[in-house]
């Protein structure tokens, strides 16, 4: 285990990731909270760029319950079928929309408890919906979030609800609107599980992670042996 981070440098390991990328983005392609909300319950166990090819032919007819209850199952699951798990996705993104109309006029609710009643929208969901759609300070813990809180020493815990908690107790308040999307965007492409890119990474002066990845020393040029050229 990571030894933990000091709060001098959980300071200076958001600056730098701030001075990095100031304003961060989801990569989940949406035009409205509802959409997001579909496109989040969309991408478990699925990359953002499968569900962006999924849904963006898809969101530019049907982007609001009404729409995706007229369009149906069955359509749905021919539209996203190009994702994981696509039947039982369409089938909860159905049962959602037909709820939000029922109980909330259509309207995505600014609530944890109110989105977790959906069907197929979990915890992580509801936070990545407060965050992204309504800039509330909550952090959605996914797997790469997860692997840089353990491995950097951030916010280190045995599943994602005590790595949350821990962040949430341990990041600065400027930076919890954007805490989410830094450390997953981190984890993406720089602190990847199988070979984290630690040479090029900007916040390595700040990680506890002992195994981290040197730079491959360079190759020592080859002798050239010139050989006598035989004789016929």
């Amino acid at each position: 285990m990571s030894r933990l981070m000091s709060r001098a440098e959980i300071e200076e390991f958001f600056a730098r990731l701030k001075k990095h990328n100031p304003d961060p983005k989801t990569e989940l392609q949406y035009k409205n909270p509802y959409t997001l909300l579909v496109a989040v319950a969309l991408s478990a166990q699925a990359t953002d760029k499968a569900v962006n090819k999924a849904t963006e032919p898809l969101f530019k007819t049907v982007d609001t319950p009404e729409k995706m209850l007229a369009l149906g199952e069955a359509k749905l699951a021919d539209a996203i079928k190009t994702i994981g798990l696509y039947r039982g996705k369409a089938r909860n993104v159905i049962a959602l929309s037909r709820l939000l109309i029922e109980r909330h006029g259509g309207q995505v609710l600014k609530g944890r408890a109110a989105l977790e009643e959906l069907p197929g929208v979990g915890r992580k969901t509801a936070n990545v919906v407060l965050n992204v759609a309504f800039g509330q300070p909550t952090i959605a813990v996914d797997t790469h979030i997860f692997r840089v809180s353990n491995r950097t020493g951030l916010a280190p815990g045995k599943n994602v609800l005590e790595v949350e908690l821990g962040l949430e107790k341990k990041v600065p308040e400027k930076y919890l609107s954007h805490a989410h999307h830094w450390l997953i965007l981190h984890g993406r492409y720089t602190c990847i599980a199988r070979k984290p890119l630690c040479p090029t990474c900007v916040v390595r002066d700040f990680c506890h992670f002992p195994d981290k990845t040197r730079e491959q020393p360079p190759e020592k040029p080859r002798l050239k042996i010139k050989t006598p050229s035989s004789r016929r």
